[in-house]
């Protein structure tokens, strides 16, 4: 179980800012197939030991303040891996809800999951139905996974909604501005939180991946070389205190320096 405590938390002797607390931190998860050959494990033990991980990582953004939690579970492109990984990696949030839930909604949490989902199994499809609904009267942070998902469907899908709009007569060409495109992609229904103000991605890979392309325009990108297995409390903390270093200008300049 977990709950809400003193958002204050130290890093070094260095108290964590609780008013700047990113609203909306997203995360690539990598590296549990690294950790896993480190160890001399099959992938799928590292996949296991990282959704410990998402629990842990859950619970400290929770208690920390953080309003929106997006987890870039699987994409479009993972279907590429193994037959016997892609079928672990379908079977994971079926367990995951069965043990996660009951805390989640214990603490207010709220379960939403983004992408293809009627393309997934149909027992996925029923773990993620069934955890969408029984957390459906949490008000607390949003638990957001990316499953399914890939940013240029993400994009393109609005577009076409966007063109199928204009051509019934909707709107007009020269309504379509930003935050119409930003109301039809897969995050529209996070509303003033739509975009992440924290990037982070583990395993040292410096790259992006098709997660979150228009939505991260203006993020903070913060890149670590720890393993996504191995991304503890603390490191998370870290990140956060990475973030309250940044000075965001958002194209601007910060007058007050």
């Amino acid at each position: 179980m977990f709950k809400n405590t003193n958002k204050n938390q130290s890093v070094d002797g260095e108290l964590l800012d609780s008013e700047r607390i990113p609203n909306h931190v997203a995360i690539i998860m990598d590296g549990n197939g690294r950790w896993a050959k480190k160890r001399h494990l099959p992938r799928i033990a590292g996949h296991k030991r990282g959704m410990e991980t998402v629990k842990t990582i859950t619970k400290a953004a929770s208690n920390l303040g953080v309003k929106v939690l997006t987890l870039y579970a699987f994409s479009t492109e993972n279907w590429k891996r193994p037959t016997d990984e892609v079928s672990f990696l379908m079977s994971l949030p079926v367990k995951f809800f069965n043990d996660f839930v009951p805390d989640l909604i214990a603490n207010n949490v709220q379960v939403k999951v983004m992408g293809l989902i009627d393309q997934l199994p149909p027992a996925t499809q029923k773990a993620v139905k069934d955890a969408i609904d029984d957390t459906s009267q949490c008000t607390g942070m949003i638990l957001n996974f990316a499953l399914n998902y890939g940013s240029r469907l993400d994009i393109r899908m609005a577009v076409q909604k966007i063109a199928q709009e204009a051509k019934d007569g909707k709107i007009v060409p020269n309504e379509i501005d930003d935050p119409l495109i930003s109301k039809h992609l897969m995050t529209g229904f996070l509303g003033d939180y739509s975009d992440p103000d924290l990037l982070i991605r583990t395993s040292g890979e410096e790259r992006i991946s098709n997660f979150l392309l228009w939505q991260i325009a203006y993020s903070e990108l913060v890149f670590t070389h720890i393993l996504w297995p191995d991304f503890t409390e603390q490191v998370f903390v870290d990140m956060l205190k990475e973030y309250q270093h940044r000075d965001r200008r958002f194209g601007g300049l910060n007058t007050s320096k």
